[in-house]
């Protein structure tokens, strides 16, 4: 008897997640609000944090709602369409995976990508809704207490897979891919971070709001306006 031939589909769904996570929306939204390129100043990093830099709110608000968007949304077609393609819980897996991937290096901007933060919620929020409003939630109080946009980052990656296992059957099911890809998201995000931790642990890392940010060049202060 013969074995049948393997689907195509789980790839071809993460390789189209991987493409809609390139979309790097901190370099697309700057351009549209007529600002610098995030990576030409501050840290350097394309994400909101850096946008906020720039001195427009409203174009880092836009970028970090866009970019967990876009890790949010392979996930949730993977789950809304995907059964009639064969797409099981290992897709729904990958395709979170594949995006936030797309986020760190995304293939139409020379694989510089960001961090991945507010990708990665998009993710949890994809696979399990009450997850990623926990570590949403975890990530906004430790911001506000301690002033850390990197800290809340750090410890919202941290308490992620944590959540995860310790809440099984309290509101979501465990399931072994979705653990698998979370952990390997934690870990890249903690490598991401590696600079911050290091400056974290030797007192210089800038706070949220505070004077050590890095601004955007006078030039696209000038262009916004």
């Amino acid at each position: 008897m013969s074995v049948p031939a393997p689907s195509i589909a789980p790839l071809v769904a993460a390789l189209l997640a991987y493409v809609v996570g390139s979309l790097s929306f901190a370099v697309l939204v700057s351009r549209a609000f007529g600002l610098a390129d995030p990576r030409t100043y501050g840290s350097g990093n394309p994400g909101a944090t850096n946008v906020l830099r720039s001195g427009s709110k409203a174009a880092a608000a836009l970028t970090l709602l866009l970019d967990a968007l876009k890790g949010w949304l392979p996930v949730w077609a993977v789950a809304r369409w995907g059964a009639a393609w064969g797409l099981g819980e290992g897709t729904l897996a990958l395709v979170g995976l594949a995006a936030f991937l797309g986020h760190l290096f995304p293939l139409f901007f020379r694989f510089r990508g960001g961090k991945g933060v507010a990708t990665a919620a998009g993710v949890l929020i994809g696979w399990a809704p009450w997850l990623g409003l926990l570590v949403v939630g975890t990530w906004g109080v430790v911001a506000l207490v301690w002033r850390y946009s990197s800290l809340a980052a750090i410890v919202a990656a941290l308490a992620a897979p944590l959540l995860y296992w310790l809440l099984d059957g309290a509101l979501w099911t465990v399931r072994a891919p979705v653990g698998a890809a979370l952990a390997a998201m934690t870990v890249l995000l903690l490598w991401r971070h590696a600079g911050n931790i290091q400056r974290l642990l030797a007192g210089q890392e800038s706070r949220i709001g505070g004077a050590g940010a890095a601004a955007a060049p006078p030039s696209s202060r000038g262009a916004r306006r």
